[in-house]
């Protein structure tokens, strides 16, 4: 069975986060089994090729304040923002969100290890990766 990279497993559990909804770097992080791996969520969800960026919902990934931080050379903010916005999920004044009404519940570890090794058996069978 083919072996996932990090990144790759960011990927996957950021494709499971509904339009509406959002989710902090640490809680993918701690979804992976990875706590204080946030940044490196981060750093793979910069990583997407453009590409990719059309397909894996980077946008609804914020920090644990509830605010859209990223740093990206593509994309601001208020861009990711903007773009939250138009699924549904509202800011404040502020440019925070409210957790309870938005905040997504996420995988639960047997979830999440159903979803790695579905991915795993299939790595060598699609072009996904």
């Amino acid at each position: 069975m083919a072996e996932l990279s990090f990144f790759e497993r960011v990927y996957l559990v950021v494709a499971q986060i509904p339009r509406g909804k959002v989710a902090s770097y640490s809680q993918i992080a701690e979804m992976l089994d990875a706590p204080g791996a946030a940044r490196t969520v981060g750093w793979a969800l910069a990583a997407l090729s453009p590409e990719r960026a059309q397909v894996i919902p980077w946008q609804r990934v914020i920090n644990k304040a509830g605010r859209c931080s990223i740093r990206n050379l593509r994309y601001t903010p208020a861009e990711q923002q903007a773009l939250l916005e138009a699924e549904g999920v509202e800011f404040d004044e502020h440019g925070y969100t409210d957790w309870r009404r938005f905040g997504w519940e996420g995988l639960n570890p047997d979830e999440v290890r159903a979803l790695l090794a579905a991915a795993r058996r299939e790595k060598g069978d699609v072009g996904y990766w």
